[in-house]
C-alpha cells in the first residue's frame, strides 16, 4: 500500500518521499526483523539518498492481523535505520468507503491499522507522529479490492502531499 502512496507522491511532484522501491506486500511481519529484505531494500535506498531524517512508517497487514508489539518492533527498526533523532511519522493503510472490505486484510483490517497506528502515536515511549488517514474510493481500486488504480495512486499521492509537502 505503501507503494501506492509512494508512485503517486512522486508523480504527483512531491519531493521529500522516495518512489517506490519494491516494498509491495510487505506487511509489518516483513519488517519486524531489523536484518529483513525488507530492510535490506530501505538500506539500499540510504545507499543512494543517505539516512533520512524523516520516516514515514505505514501499517499494512495481512488477514492474520499485526500485534501492537510487532508495530513497536517497526518503529524501533525504523529509528534503527534512519538518521539519529528522525521524526516517524506513522498511518495505518488507506481506509475504504463505508461498506467496502479489503480481502487481503480482512473485514476490520484498515480500521486496525488505523487504530494500531493511532494507539503507537498516543504512546509517548514510541515518540512518532499520526499523519492521518489515507481514503480511497471504490473506483479506484484495482481488481484486488484493496490497491489503488492509477487514479487511486494519484488520490492518495494528493493526500501525501498535504501531509508532507
Amino acid at each position: 500500500m505503501a507503494e501506492n502512496v509512494s508512485t503517486g507522491y512522486v508523480a504527483d511532484g512531491g519531493k521529500r518521499m522516495w518512489g517506490p522501491y519494491g516494498t509491495g506486500g510487505l506487511i509489518v511481519q516483513a519488517w519486524t526483523d531489523p536484518n529483513s529484505a525488507a530492510w535490506q531494500k530501505f538500506d539500499a535506498q540510504t545507499a543512494q539518498f543517505g539516512k533520512p531524517t524523516a520516516v514515514w512508517v505505514q501499517v499494512c497487514i495481512g488477514t492474520q492481523g499485526a500485534t501492537y508489539d510487532e508495530v513497536k518492533a517497526l518503529i524501533a527498526n525504523a529509528r534503527l535505520h534512519a538518521a539519529p533523532g528522525a521524526l516517524i511519522y506513522i498511518t495505518g493503510q488507506p481506509q475504504y468507503e463505508p461498506g467496502h472490505t479489503c480481502p487481503l486484510a480482512g473485514a476490520d483490517g484498515p480500521q486496525s491499522t488505523d487504530s494500531l497506528a493511532r494507539q503507537a502515536a498516543a504512546d509517548r515511549t514510541q515518540k512518532v507522529l499520526y499523519a492521518g488517514a489515507f481514503h480511497l474510493k471504490n473506483d479506484e481500486l484495482i481488481a484486488d479490492g484493496c490497491h489503488a488504480n492509477t487514479a487511486g495512486q494519484q488520490s492518495l499521492g494528493w493526500q501525501a502531499l498535504r501531509f508532507w509537502g
